[in-house]
């Protein structure tokens, strides 16, 4: 009998989390068959060794180097079975019967493309688990407040849905895609190497006549920014490197230069402000990260500096 579902996380050097992700999927995961692919990117801290030992089950694709997680992500793509395909972070853990809601919501709508599920808080708060497609608006204002005072415009985690709605995108800490939407609009975009890929994705969801949902039933504990922890000023150069790419492809060279434009004028804004504080730590960390931001984009926002790179 061949899988109903194939899971694929990637791993950089987050053994626990990943670990634990895996727990979780086995856990929680009944009444359907599924593979679960694990895509290291070059890890040094014995995640593979561990995986293997943990959970023989896996299958372990191993690079040499962390190539991304859009193209880690193609990898399994490639090799997986599954009619769905559940994307899953290694700080995200699924939740009792999560993956079956997502499952059966899938499955009632045939029509769906993509669909993600409430990401929350170990506390059980609600986090951000949809958004609007980027915009100059979303970009370079206040998001809490688009969102407080334009909710249907820019729905949140302010807002409580009690039923699915259709949106523009989901975050991808967990997401479950289609495997014929997939073989329809492709697989991720690999010029992203980490962040935006999956708002891409749904650009391209949207464009073919999929519909992309929010499914509140399905509940993820998310433990936010726990696997780029260590690696924070990259993962900002990662994040303002993918919002450039999404602009320049979906938006157009003007909003895109304008967009550079306004979060350069940020940037300095944010060094100005934090250097007034250097006495504190809290402030002096936040002047350093926004000085190199700030360099990056003097420097034409080189390629060789990121995640991995």
């Amino acid at each position: 009998m061949g899988e109903n579902l194939s899971f694929i996380l990637v791993n950089w050097n987050t053994k626990d989390l990943i670990l634990g992700a895996l727990r979780f999927i086995v856990d929680t995961v009944h009444g359907y068959t599924y593979e679960i692919f694990v895509v290291d990117n070059g890890s040094r801290d014995g995640s593979p060794e561990a995986i293997a030992a943990a959970f023989p089950q896996v299958h372990l694709i191993q690079n040499a180097t962390n190539l991304g997680f859009a193209r880690a992500v193609n990898q399994a793509l490639v090799k997986a079975h599954g009619d769905y395909i559940m994307l899953v972070n290694s700080d995200a853990r699924l939740m009792e019967g999560a993956a079956q809601v997502l499952m059966a919501f899938m499955e009632e709508n045939p029509d769906v493309g993509i669909a993600g599920g409430q990401l929350i808080n170990e506390d059980g708060s609600r986090q951000n688990s949809i958004a609007p497609f980027p915009s100059l608006a979303t970009e370079l204002l206040n998001k809490r407040l688009l969102r407080i005072f334009f909710p249907h415009r820019y729905p949140g985690k302010e807002r409580y849905y009690p039923h699915p709605i259709d949106v523009d995108s989901v975050v991808g800490a967990c997401l479950i895609v289609r495997r014929q939407a997939i073989e329809e609009v492709g697989y991720l975009d690999e010029g992203y190497f980490f962040f935006m890929e999956e708002t891409d994705w749904c650009f391209r969801m949207k464009e073919k006549g999929w519909r992309v949902s929010f499914v509140p039933g399905a509940q993820i504990l998310h433990l936010q920014g726990f696997s780029v922890a260590r690696a924070k000023t990259e993962a900002r150069i990662e994040y303002y490197r993918s919002r450039y790419r999404l602009f320049a492809t979906w938006r157009g060279k003007t909003e895109t230069i304008l967009l550079k434009g306004g979060l350069i004028l940020r940037l300095v804004g944010e060094v100005a402000a934090n250097s007034l504080l250097l006495w504190k730590k809290r402030y002096r960390e936040r002047w350093r990260t926004y000085c190199r931001l700030l360099l990056w984009h003097m420097r034409s926002c080189p390629s060789h500096e990121g995640l991995g790179r």
